[in-house]
């Protein structure tokens, strides 16, 4: 990313000084094992990468905020005292959403003006929570309040599930604000804690391919929303059979529970239930391939956690699906997965990093074959592991 061309940018829309502007870096993020488990309280694995969202900013002289995207038409301008609701499909909900999060536990007297960019743009590597992010760590910046990253990743959940109605977890936002280069972060999603586990000596290295699908829509239209009501139907179930009250989430049912109960579900619940519990099983075995440098093996969980989004939780679109085959098909590949919600976005591998640039040429042509009308949006890119969302 060419940094100078965005504080030109920030210099010449806005009159600010040159030395006023600072650069947030907020990075995509894949979720290697862990998938779709989240928001039902299980844990998950996730790891930053050297592609990100980066915004140029710097404060406003009053409580204005104004910005302007390289990736997106027109000018978002709003004051922080009277926040618009959301607008249907606009770029700007995400700075409003993060203007909303932040008065609802500290003062902003203070805007931001600034531009933004992305080297992807909705491709299923929550490209939404690293704007987020970003939009946090300025205008937190830009009004001298010091939080946490902890708080900062409840925040970015009011700005995803108050602001915008998305009802997600905390593993994106965790996985942007935690991560660390040559680390696996384990988030507990039921205790709201974190691990990073450092990478293995005798680990192997490895590349990540994100294999993008061109498929493009926002999570609030498909089915994300429809699964996380199954989910709640398949505990409820179980909850009952037990003979127990607790929120109806399948993170407070026991594995005990479900081994005991499992057989009064029926239909799409029964088999959310069985992706819940196989995959916080994958998890455990995923971190302990990963503590002993055991990368064939972490990578066979990460194609098991594929293969069961596609049979149990039933996210797939039928791309997305293609992509899934073709990485795991692919010479060079240790494991490939779904990345994000799998209705629409990317698929991502882990790679020998000597086969990489190979196996990407590989996926992107026995792909294009399939689906010959995604030509144009689709591609594959190599990216490698990195550090969280920090200010340059």
């Amino acid at each position: 990313m060419d940094l100078d061309l965005l504080i030109d940018e920030t210099v010449r829309h806005y009159g600010c000084h040159r030395d006023e502007v600072r650069i947030v870096r907020s990075p995509y993020r894949i979720c290697p094992m862990g998938a779709h488990i989240d928001h039902q309280l299980g844990p998950v694995t996730a790891m930053a990468i050297d592609r990100a969202v980066y915004l140029a900013f710097a404060p406003s002289s009053d409580t204005q905020v104004r910005l302007r995207s390289l990736t997106f038409e027109g000018e978002v301008q709003f004051d922080i005292q009277d926040v618009p609701t959301r607008h249907e499909d606009d770029w700007g909900n995400y700075a409003r959403g993060a203007v909303e999060a932040i008065r609802s536990s500290h003062d902003l007297s203070r805007g931001i003006v600034g531009i933004t960019t992305g080297q992807i743009s909705e491709g299923g590597l929550s490209s939404s929570a690293a704007v987020g992010c970003a939009y946090l760590l300025a205008l937190e910046n830009a009004n001298d309040l010091s939080v946490s990253a902890e708080d900062n990743i409840e925040l970015d959940r009011q700005i995803e599930n108050d602001y915008l109605g998305l009802r997600n977890g905390i593993l994106d936002q965790s996985a942007i604000l935690l991560s660390r280069n040559r680390h696996l972060t384990v988030i507990d999603c039921a205790t709201v804690t974190y691990e990073l586990i450092h990478q293995a000596a005798a680990m192997p290295d490895y590349a990540i391919l994100v294999a993008f699908s061109g498929v493009k829509q926002a999570l609030v239209g498909t089915g994300y929303n429809k699964r996380v009501d199954e989910c709640a139907a398949a505990a409820q179930e179980l909850l009952r059979a037990a003979g127990r009250e607790a929120q109806a989430l399948l993170g407070c049912v026991t594995p005990q529970e479900y081994s005991e109960h499992q057989g009064v579900l029926r239909g799409e619940p029964a088999k959310r239930a069985r992706h819940f519990f196989t995959e916080c099983d994958r998890v455990r075995k995923g971190i302990e391939a990963w503590k002993e440098g055991d990368l064939a093996g972490f990578g066979r969980l990460v194609s098991e956690s594929g293969r069961s989004s596609i049979e149990n939780y039933e996210c797939g679109s039928e791309p997305l699906i293609s992509l899934y085959h073709i990485l795991i098909e692919t010479e060079g590949v240790y494991g490939a997965r779904f990345s994000g919600a799998g209705f629409r976005g990317c698929s991502i591998a882990l790679c020998d990093p000597a086969k990489a640039e190979a196996a990407a040429e590989h996926v992107a042509e026995r792909y294009r074959e399939k689906h010959p009308e995604r030509a144009e949006n689709d591609g594959v890119i190599v990216a490698r592991p990195a550090d969280g969302a920090h200010i340059l």
